[in-house]
């Protein structure tokens, strides 16, 4: 058996600057011998971080700081629903001086705002909503808000905006995950102003009162078909947008990076952005958030979701903490942790137009080695298990994205269906048992939470009730390996490789014993630590 593990991620910290920027290259020299000595293994693995030109200005160093880490792409930002904060010379000036690093250097736009701040700006320096000459959005109940949403002439500016980064010679451009149609996640998209009414209601041939009854339906969440109707119809103008733009910079490679559980009821069908590259939706971004055991699963799964429409090495990241300082190093350096199991090949650090303390790197730089280590052997494998994570219809188009994600931490490999399966265990959402309960599948063993639907099982999502659920079902399965233990830990299991990643979710060190046959193997693990199992 073959372990590679890394250390404790929970090491404080508190140096300044300067003693950063002297540790840092003791820390960079150290890691460099002790990755000499061993066998180079060619990592698919890619880090990159985005920031403003703004912040490249008031830190001189960050550039060497982030390259000695092993970072090797800039993404800059570019231009934001309407303006270039940066003027697009000076954001072609930080490019060409990135390039003479040896880094590689692209440019994210903001093609329609964020209904608030989503920056950081503090200094008020960076603008946070569109001109007054883009139109406001109009919300179910009334009420106006500026951002996500889709009005002339926002694809007309940010058209010329593509071509005048295309005729710069820019070749990689990411829409930022403010290009979307709804306000947040869990929201039903679309702006409901009269222009748009008019133009629903003449497309479909609709009368008020058949618009009154899709407004009902957005308020109960009900899939009906009307509704159907109105999420495509979203779904159409945001991926018009989308293909304007592509349209207008040939030369450029353009992505979009969707928010957490990002899908059709925030106009973004996934399916458009197959051959795209695709930043996946990520939305623990304080230690707050992701601290909690469901925070980290809830993440993964919005992960997994997304890698169901997009090739790995077209994947990247959201690792994103906002604001800047909530987000530890130590949290941070767990997040890589689901882009491994994921195959997500490229990690994409943010945190607005303020960098992440320079500390952080201390963590990262050793934690990135590592994953890109583990990365490397399993790149390519496809998670399997008995434990079905689906995400459904009902839950893109209608769901208030809270996932049954928890049973993610039972210790049981699972694996990504976009359909029922035909064997093993399907945890649902709450959209999507009430939408299956009817749904005759012979295969699978539906559950959801109790209350959700009549006819199908009904599962506390607690550890406690997961945990007494399991000891049910594990005298059943065959040719899987697990965690005989019942404490939170994430079991990815690749059998073509007779490889497992073993992730500790806990802020503890933890000891876990994985049973496969007859065999048992122990391992232990520091807080949020993770290791690979092989020849198993």
């Amino acid at each position: 058996m073959t372990q590679i593990t890394g250390g404790n991620l929970l090491k404080p910290y508190s140096y300044t600057r300067r003693e950063f920027l002297r540790r840092s290259a003791v820390v960079s020299a150290v890691y460099a011998g002790a990755y000499a000595a061993e066998p180079e293994t060619a990592s698919p693995r890619t880090y990159q971080i985005c920031f403003a030109p703004q912040i490249l200005d008031n830190n001189p160093d960050l550039l060497q700081i982030v390259a000695d880490a092993g970072v090797s792409t800039i993404w800059l930002a570019g231009f934001f629903y309407g303006y270039w904060p940066a003027p697009i010379d000076h954001v072609m000036e930080w490019r060409d001086r990135i390039e003479k690093m040896g880094l590689a250097a692209h440019v994210v736009n903001v093609p329609l705002g964020h209904p608030g701040d989503s920056l950081g700006a503090k200094d008020g320096s960076f603008p946070l909503s569109p001109p007054s000459h883009w139109k406001l959005a109009l919300r179910p109940d009334g009420s106006t808000y500026a951002g996500t949403s889709l009005h002339e002439p926002a694809t007309e500016e940010n058209v010329k905006a593509m071509q005048e980064l295309n005729a710069r010679g820019v070749k990689r451009v990411f829409l930022d995950d403010d290009f979307r149609l709804a306000i947040g996640p869990g929201t039903i998209g679309g702006c409901f102003c009269d222009a748009h009414k008019k133009q629903f209601m003449e497309r479909g041939g609709y009368n008020d009162s058949q618009w009154q009854e899709l407004l009902d339906a957005v308020r109960t969440r009900t899939l009906s078909p009307i509704l159907r109707v109105w999420v495509d119809f979203t779904c159409d103008q945001l991926t018009a947008s989308f293909r304007a733009m592509q349209a207008a910079a040939p030369n450029i490679e353009l992505g979009n990076m969707v928010m957490y559980l990002g899908a059709e009821k925030a106009g973004i069908r996934l399916s458009d952005y197959s051959n795209a590259l695709l930043r996946v939706g990520e939305l623990m971004f304080d230690d707050k958030s992701f601290a909690p055991v469901k925070g980290k699963t809830d993440e993964l799964f919005s992960v997994l979701f997304h890698r169901r429409f997009v090739a790995p090495e077209r994947a990247f990241s959201e690792t994103t903490a906002f604001p800047s300082d909530k987000l530890s190093a130590a949290n941070m350096a767990a997040k890589l942790t689901i882009s491994t199991i994921a195959d997500v090949r490229n990690t994409t650090y943010m945190s607005g137009v303020t960098p992440f303390p320079f500390t952080h790197w201390e963590t990262l730089v050793s934690a990135m080695k590592l994953q890109a280590s583990m990365h490397a052997a399993i790149a390519g494998q496809t998670p399997r298990g008995p434990l079905k994570h689906f995400w459904g219809e009902a839950s893109r188009y209608v769901g208030d994205d809270k996932p049954f994600s928890l049973f993610l931490a039972m210790g049981v490999p699972f694996e990504i269906t976009d359909t029922p399966a035909n064997d093993g265990w399907t945890f649902l959402s709450d959209a999507d048992a009430k939408s299956l309960e009817n749904l005759s599948t012979p295969g699978t063993k539906l559950l959801c939470r109790p209350g959700a639907a009549n006819r199908i099982e009904g599962v506390d999502e607690t550890l406690e009730a997961l945990f007494a659920w399991r000891r049910g079902v594990l005298p059943s399965l065959k040719n899987v390996p697990y965690i005989e233990d019942e404490k939170p830990v994430i079991c990815a299991w690749y059998p073509s490789i007779r490889t497992a990643l073993i992730w500790n979710p806990a802020e503890s060190r933890e000891n876990f014993s994985l049973r496969y046959g007859d065999s048992t193997r122990d391992v232990t693990l520091g807080p949020l630590e993770s290791t690979l199992l092989t020849s198993l």
